[in-house]
């Protein structure tokens, strides 16, 4: 263990030694410094939350989540925080998987509409929307599958307003065990057809429109992040976590970009996928040296 790392873990022991109440106040401090913000598009609200750690003319950090979850998960929350420790505010967002004012985990009961690629046309409005609050160079960080829109957004044509980006254990296109049989629920299907299906994502058995399926599960390089690294013009740092059983190839697979112009990576050790604990303290010193390197 690190001198860092020891250091922070009797500080975390001091902290849970504090009373309830004292816990409390700090919870209430750090939600009342959190703004709920939304904007409409398509007949949607989508929310999220910026938290300042100054004017946002001198930057943001605009946080995307991983798989059907949301801007209020603990990591994200975590990263937040820490971001703001730091000097460096953020904007986290909820991506609207197709519905209204969402809110939590995808409701799996909830038919699926939402395809993979939504996410880029999301990415792109929160980008516009933190130009018009005056917001200065934006710094988009994903986690997860959000990892992989986020890239998805960059290999295309992204606002000038995006200096660099963070990609946090990104996604590594490994198809899943059960692809073929929930592909075959949306075989020969229009892409509006809603079909029944085994699985799609983390949720059991339900309907989705073809679209939907095949969005998330036809055969498609881009799944893969390392595959669009080439085509992104912006500083990129990629952040592994060093015990990930979710990506478990990424760490192995970063020695694909190491090297390459622009491109930095860095492994953070004792990390799950989702950065428990100190990992998301580490994740945040990474993403904090990246961004005042490249200033």
């Amino acid at each position: 263990m690190s001198l860092l790392r020891a250091a922070r873990a009797a500080s975390l022991a001091l902290a849970l030694a504090a009373t309830a109440s004292a816990v409390s106040s700090v919870a209430a401090f750090s939600a009342a410094r959190a703004e709920p913000v939304e904007r409409s598009a398509d007949g949607l609200r989508l929310g999220g939350e910026l938290v300042r750690a100054g004017e946002v003319k001198d930057g943001v950090v605009l946080l995307v989540h991983g798989t059907l979850a949301h801007h209020r998960m603990e990591l994200i929350q975590a990263l937040q925080t820490a971001l703001k420790e730091r000097g460096l505010s953020s904007l986290a967002v909820t991506l609207s998987l197709g519905l209204d004012a969402r809110t939590g985990m995808y409701d799996c009961a909830q038919p699926h509409r939402h395809r993979h690629a939504d996410a880029v046309g999301e990415i792109a409005g929160w980008v516009a929307w933190l130009k018009g609050q005056g917001a200065g160079p934006v710094t988009l960080l994903g986690h997860s599958r959000g990892g992989n829109q986020v890239a998805r957004y960059l290999a295309g044509a992204p606002d000038g307003a995006v200096a660099r980006a963070v990609l946090l254990a990104p996604a590594t296109g490994e198809p899943p065990a059960n692809r073929e049989t929930v592909l075959a629920a949306a075989e020969g299907k229009p892409d509006d057809a809603m079909v029944d299906v085994p699985a799609l994502l983390y949720c059991g058995p339900g309907r989705a429109t073809a679209g939907a399926v095949r969005s998330y599960y036809a055969d498609d390089a881009r799944h893969d992040t390392l595959s669009l690294v080439g085509g992104i013009r912006v500083p990129l740092l990629l952040v592994g976590a060093a015990d990930d059983t979710v990506v478990p190839k990424l760490v192995p697979r970063l020695e694909e970009v190491k090297g390459r112009p622009g491109v930095r990576t860095a492994v953070i050790d004792g990390a799950d996928h989702f950065f428990r604990d100190l990992a998301a303290e580490d994740a945040a010193d990474a993403v904090a040296a990246f961004i005042k390197a490249a200033r």
